[in-house]
């Protein structure tokens, strides 16, 4: 028999402080052990048919939620059954015992998807660090952090993780850092980039100031020596650089301070803590409020643009299975791969005589302006698929409206 939660944890664990804490790998090898047991029960019933495992991430592409869903379970053919009602053998109640046993229990979502919540309190808190870091992971893109205050708020209350970032997504996060610090930062290439990571400009009317910045994603024993740090003076010497910045995940040796402190200033060392204060300062910019990163002005001279006529910027989702919703948003920024959404509202053009179904437009006016708050600019994931352009921010997909009417129904 597959042993309850909480004696796995004694091999699954280790210590911190006395504490014992779930490690990453554990984490996917618990993952593992659920699906296997899940899918062998399932084939033991011949119900295993049009079925498999994904994650919350992999399915729904937006942030954890609280409780972590510890693996989606999606079925068709005789689990769906058995999952949904049509259960004459008393399979749900086994299934939901192999659950129990395990140390899980289900959440039925929409007949096909089933959600696996963890039943132990630290188990839970576990999966959701996990997975909120796997989420901040996917957020490392090279337009995303002007949008995504999650990059930043992660770091300023973890900065330990810092080091498990890829190399290149440490890179990522620091442009985006230096670029909210107002710098103009070119970020190179990764590779061949003659030791240089970023170059960071200041404009000034007396003359430009060139910082030369190299990043190493390190972890804390790791120190940084005396040899990369006086290469990257050399190096600052011989490009003319004003300054050069070295930042580090980890720490750096006695020697390498002293050469540092050496050079006037010139040569400036940070490290993971320092990091984390920048993180801070760029969150506080950011999370309190979505609509401060555009101004009015600029909301209104799109609403002037898009009044009256189909616009690529006018956006719209429909949701619902018997009854249909609709709702409406403006695109006011976006990236490559993000975008700041402002709900619009709608209006009622024909109906039933009931208003309980009928047809909407987006309401595009004088009064449009007045909707751009905190409550109504919200943030997406912007996609193209065979050239069409969509938005995701977690509940419904957005795509461009088509100029159409589009048809509501409250009738369940």
């Amino acid at each position: 028999m597959t042993q309850p939660i909480k004696k796995l944890t004694t091999n699954k664990h280790e210590l911190l402080g006395g504490v014992p804490q779930w490690t990453d790998s554990a984490l996917i090898a618990e993952i593992k052990r659920i699906r296997d047991a899940i899918r062998k029960w399932a084939k033991s019933h011949d119900l295993w048919f049009d079925c498999g495992f994904t994650s919350h991430l992999d399915h729904v592409d937006c942030e954890p939620p609280d409780p972590p869903i510890v693996t989606l379970l999606t079925c068709d053919g005789g689990l769906y059954s058995v999952l949904s009602g049509e259960d004459p053998e008393g399979l749900e109640r086994e299934f939901s015992a192999l659950l129990d046993t395990l140390g899980y229990h289900y959440e039925n979502i929409d007949g096909v998807t089933i959600a696996i919540y963890a039943a132990d309190p630290l188990a839970s808190t576990a999966f959701k660090d996990f997975f909120h870091w796997q989420w901040v992971c996917s957020l490392v893109k090279l337009d995303t952090a002007d949008v995504y205050h999650e990059l930043y708020s992660h770091f300023a209350r973890r900065p330990d993780d810092l080091h498990r970032l890829h190399w290149r997504d440490f890179e990522i996060l620091l442009f985006r850092i230096f670029q909210n610090q107002g710098f103009e930062a070119v970020l190179g290439p990764g590779r061949g980039d003659n030791g240089i990571d970023l170059r960071l400009w200041q404009r000034n009317p007396i003359g430009d100031i060139l910082t030369l910045v190299q990043a190493k994603c390190y972890a804390k024993k790791n120190k940084i020596n005396l040899t990369e740090v006086a290469a990257l003076y050399g190096i600052g010497q011989i490009e003319h650089a004003d300054n050069t910045l070295f930042v580090t995940t980890s720490s750096y040796a006695p020697v390498a301070r002293r050469f540092a402190a050496r050079t006037s200033g010139s040569l400036q060392l940070a490290e993971r803590n320092d990091i984390a204060q920048w993180c801070s300062r760029a969150t506080a910019g950011i999370i309190a409020d979505k609509s401060s990163l555009v101004s009015p002005a600029s909301v209104q001279r799109i609403i002037d643009d898009v009044a009256g006529r189909k616009d690529s910027r006018i956006v719209h989702a429909s949701y619902g299975r018997n009854m249909i919703f609709n709702n409406f948003a403006l695109v006011i920024k976006e990236t490559q791969h993000a975008a700041l959404l402002m709900k619009i509202a709608n209006r009622i053009v024909s109906h039933d005589g009931y208003e309980q179904s009928g047809f909407v437009v987006p309401i595009i006016d004088g009064t449009t302006a007045s909707r751009f708050n905190g409550d109504t600019v919200f943030r997406a994931k912007r996609s193209t698929k065979n050239g069409q352009v969509s938005y995701w921010d977690g509940e419904n997909l957005y795509q461009v409206w088509d100029g159409k009417q589009q048809y509501f129904s409250f009738l369940d």
